[in-house]
């Protein structure tokens, strides 16, 4: 349907005003829902705007701006939201009630959630996301402040004034559009109006303040650092031209100001989820900033002052209104004022329940004292309530910092703040105007001389000089919030996700009475809104369930974001390939020039095979390896993490970091080692060359490079603060290629003549470090493949230079460059591990290296590796695998079971890597199999599910190519 609106309106109000009030379905239930508020603590009003790759779920209509060419779709309701049939479950309502969720795991059959779960999230849910790419863009931009002031209402205005005036660098942030906050919902002819005006556009002259609409305030973290959420969907951002949609700002301060105001909080009756039962604030909004009246007939029911303005303002506007005070002593200017209105006025009062399926059209309204059923009908077709106020403390408590109770205004307060913090306004629980403002131009100067401007304060007689505002906003003179009378109908806490008082009784009965856990048992405050309208009404009716006051049952922890922030803001520009930087060795583009194909190993590109040996990788892959197991190849191994480890205690480090010893390894020789994470899975692997007495050269997978890096300077900065060792990651300052085969050593020394390279200069597992022509490297003799094989590290900017300069001088030897796939194959014939093989979950015994480990020296993980469980003789451990059904092939994940077991579950293991092997001219595999090598020859099958396929196989040792390694020692 097409719909018109007015700029300045949001999609909310422009609803409201083309007179659609039913805007979706409840989250469980499915009853017809409206509007409840006017500002980011809609729970009802949700919406999935866009389509395409824009389309976005989930956002309240309260908060989203109106637009020329705006899509906006209802959610959870079919086929519609006037005809819904899910709203069956409305039937159902007794098997829906507190742990709902947690007890269909567990009945009344075996796997009830996997049966039920599918049938559930189709039920009941929110917005759906999309596969689509999203075609806008998300900026990322940093901040630094004197002072931030969060919320531009009244007392936040006054605070930025008079920081900026006295001296200091100031950010106001607004979520709203507008700057003002409250006093928007005022009228236009309203006495406070002019004060705005001028106080904004004082504020707007000042060189040192940048005002930041559109903003919402999201987390508070450590050092004064706020996360903002910037706006732009009003501008209709076109990303070709490189405008933002949203911009995520971290904003570092030195003070900060929070004037982020007080939220409503609705009464508690039965059915006050009707569409047409809105908050007191939301109808004054709604009426006097976007002009819409949204109802003629209205019953305005409050236990405070604040909302009388309400009801003032919608008599002023047509509506004839009836005022339901649950106070039995009301201020006698207020009836004055009401009489003078033509409001009609019954104190002592409450609602009871509200009437009406579609919307409401009426309410039973009783006295205070009666009993239940004693009540008579009002009619209304717009219900507003008003519970009080509670103040928004979400930002103030993002730090650990609890909020307290506060009798005065029967709310929960800021129970502090860190240093250089300030809070105003409504937030600390002041009432008017003049209060507010007060406050906010005192936290502002004390932040200001926080930030260090020093200044004389500024008299600020403009920013003090207020009118009077009226008798009707003394908003906390009020009574505390009724509970709920029993009898028919649904009394709601939380809308959003349908948590009543009867699921806040049962969860009580049931044991969980701790606001934390009562949030989680009834999911209470886990929807969008996070318990903005509910929350406190919630902590009121379990504090007398349980018979304690508000300040014993507290509040449940207030995390970030504080609004909902979509996934594309949070990703920024780190999208594809700027998710994380692409990595190149030094020589990439050598590889590029020379007939390379290029895969993502990680954050790396590598090539996988070169064209010279095939047009696909099966072929070029077997044709590599063929050239290595024959002759001599070379390949690229710049992407090993490199470390570089010294100090005087270096040796004694590495003894505690590997299983196997490190401190009597002679220099100039390297040494195998596996290093076990704190629960005793293997961590990595990797050599670790003895250059010195004190200085030490290791290598690391690929894949593990960051994260033994950081491991390794965790334990030194937590565990062993005493040791004098030093580690720098020299990942990225050498070039390294590994020159592999039969004829490597003779590649060798063609390249590198004059340099003794012999068996006796180099043996297996040593190290030489030489000059040539000015550049040093760094020749390692160690084999992955199983032949006889160097690692040679060079400086980066030499890489391209030596690896060249290898190539052309070993011409005549045939060498040739091989890729990943070939080099991977060549290590699962020699059965070395890598890959998933070293995923966190198996052991130093699960992989076969449990001989390595020292019996003489602790090390990380070895108390827990001696745990039964992870000795049991039926842990999946390491085996190979060979194919014994030729034509067909095995595949990396199959799952393995004995021979003749049924084909059904989780198996004994899985294959963890697999290739063609030209030495045994058939498929192998390596794998991790129930019992391992205690069933060497046995035959086994491989199941693949996704194809289907079965595949005969046999369990042999890991090891195919030359066991006792002749190939290697040459």
């Amino acid at each position: 349907k097409a719909l018109a609106g007015f700029g300045g309106d949001t999609l909310a109000s422009a609803l409201l005003a083309n007179g659609i009030v039913r805007v979706g379905r409840s989250f469980k239930y499915h009853r017809p829902r409206g509007f409840i508020a006017a500002g980011v603590e809609e729970p009802n009003g949700l919406f999935t705007l866009g389509g395409n790759g824009r389309t976005t779920p989930n956002i309240a209509g309260t908060s989203v701006e109106l637009t020329e060419g705006l899509c906006a779709a209802c959610q959870n309701a079919w086929p519609s939201v006037d005809f819904d049939l899910r709203a069956v479950n409305a039937w159902f309502a007794p098997l829906l009630g507190a742990g709902f969720y947690y007890k269909t795991f567990m009945g009344p059959r075996r796997g009830s959630w996997m049966f039920y779960e599918p049938f559930i999230r189709h039920a009941a849910g929110l917005g759906r996301a999309v596969h689509e790419r999203d075609p806008d863009r998300y900026e990322t931009r940093h901040l630094h402040a004197d002072v931030l002031v969060v919320g531009a209402g009244p007392a936040g205005i006054a605070a930025a004034s008079a920081a900026a005036q006295g001296g200091a660098r100031v950010v106001l942030a607004e979520q709203d559009s507008l700057a003002g906050g409250a006093l928007l919902a005022r009228r236009m002819d309203d006495t406070l109006e002019p004060w705005r005006t001028r106080a904004l556009a004082a504020l707007a002259g000042l060189p040192n303040v940048e005002l930041l609409t559109r903003t919402a305030a999201l987390g508070l973290y450590d050092g004064n650092t706020v996360a903002l959420l910037e706006r732009r969907d009003q501008s209709l951002p076109r990303p070709e031209r490189g405008q933002a949609r949203e911009v995520v700002i971290t904003l570092r301060a030195r003070a900060i100001v929070f004037a982020t105001g007080a939220l409503e909080r609705p009464l508690l009756f039965a059915d006050n989820d009707r569409p047409g039962v809105m908050l007191a604030s939301a109808a004054r909004t709604y009426l006097n900033r976007y002009a819409v009246r949204c109802g003629a007939r209205v019953v305005v029911t409050t236990n405070n002052d604040g909302a009388w303005a309400t009801a003032f303002d919608l008599a002023a506007a047509g509506s004839h209104v009836t005022v339901i005070d649950q106070r039995a002593t009301v201020d006698d200017a207020l009836r004055e004022q009401a009489r003078r209105a033509g409001v009609t006025v019954q104190a002592g009062a409450s609602v009871i329940r509200a009437l009406g399926a579609r919307r409401v059209t009426g309410a039973i309204v009783a006295s205070v004292d009666a009993g239940a059923g004693n009540g008579r009908r009002v009619d209304c077709d717009l219900l507003c309530m008003s519970g009080g106020w509670a103040p928004t403390l979400h930002l103030t408590s993002h730090t650990g910092i609890r909020p307290v109770y506060d009798a005065g205004v029967d709310a929960f307060v800021p129970g502090g703040y860190a240093a250089g913090q300030f809070g105003a306004g409504a937030l600390v629980g002041l009432a008017t105007t003049a209060e507010a403002v007060a406050s906010g131009i005192e936290a502002g100067l004390e932040a200001s001389r926080h930030a260090g401007r020093s200044g004389p304060d500024p008299a600020l007689p403009e920013l003090r000089a207020l009118p009077d505002e009226g008798v009707a906003d003394r908003r906390y003179q009020q009574a505390q919030a009724l509970i709920p009378r029993a009898g028919r109908g649904k009394v709601f806490i939380d809308f959003q996700m349908d948590v009543t008082s009867a699921d806040l009784q049962l969860a009580q009965q049931e044991g969980f009475e701790s606001v934390e856990h009562l949030k989680r048992y009834t999911t209470l405050g886990m929807g969008t809104d996070q318990g903005k309208t509910g929350g406190l009404n919630a902590v009121r009716l379990m504090a007398g369930l349980r018979g304690i006051g508000m300040d014993a049952a507290g509040t449940t922890t207030f995390r970030p974001p504080y609004t909902p922030v979509s996934i594309g803001a949070l990703a920024g520009r780190n999208i594809g390939h700027h998710f994380r930087p692409v990595r190149r060795s030094p020589m990439h583009d050598w590889h590029l020039a020379n007939g390379a194909v290029m895969i993502e190993a990680g954050p790396w590109l590598r090539p996988l095979y070169y064209q010279w040996a095939g047009a696909d990788v099966e072929s070029a892959a077997r044709r590599e390896m063929q050239l290595v197991r024959g002759g001599v190849g070379i390949s690229d191994v710049s992407t090993l993490g490199k470390i570089d480890v010294q100090g005087p205690d270096a040796a004694a480090f590495l003894d505690r970091v590997y299983v196997n010893g490190f401190a009597r390894l002679a220099v100039g020789k390297a040494r195998y080692g596996v290093m076990l994470c704190d629960e005793a899975s293997v961590l990595d692997d990797g050599t670790t060359t003895r250059l010195s007495p004190t200085r030490y050269f290791m290598t690391t997978t690929t894949a593990q490079a960051a994260e033994v890096m950081s491991w390794l300077e965790f334990l030194l900065q937590t565990a062993w603060t005493d040791l004098g060792v030093q580690v720098l990651s020299l990942t990225d300052e050498w070039a390294g290629m590994s020159i592999a085969g039969p004829r490597s050593r003779a590649a060798l020394e063609l390249a590198l003549p004059g340099h003794d390279l012999s068996d006796a200069a180099i043996p297996h597992m040593g190290c030489k470090e030489l000059t040539f022509e000015g550049v040093p490297l760094r020749i390692l003799r160690l084999s992955f493949s199983g032949e006889l094989a160097y690692e040679v590290y060079t400086p980066a900017g030499y890489g391209t230079a030596l690896w060249a300069h290898l190539l052309e001088r070993a011409q005549s030897l045939g060498i040739r460059p091989y890729g990943l796939e070939a080099l991977a194959s060549l290590r699962i014939e020699k059965g070395h591990v890598a890959g998933l093989e070293l995923d966190h979950r198996n052991t130093l015994d699960d992989l076969g290296l449990g001989r390595m480990a020292s019996k003489d020296k602790p090390y990380v993980g070895r108390e827990l590796r001696a745990r039964p469980a992870l000795q049991a003789p039926e842990r999946w451990s390491l085996v190979g695998i060979e194919c014994l059904e030729p034509g067909k092939r095995l595949r990396g994940g199959a799952i393995l079971f004995a021979r003749d077991e049924p084909l059904a579950g989780h198996g004994r293991g899985y294959i963890t890597s697999v290739t063609w092997s030209a030495e045994t001219d058939q498929y192998i595999a390596l794998g991790l199999y129930q019992g391992g090598l205690r069933h060497e020859g046995q035959e086994i099958l491989c199941a693949f599910p996704l194809k289907h396929e079965q595949v005969r196989a046999r369990i042999v040792s890991p090891v195919f190519l030359d066991p006792s390694g002749k190939r290697l020692h040459a």
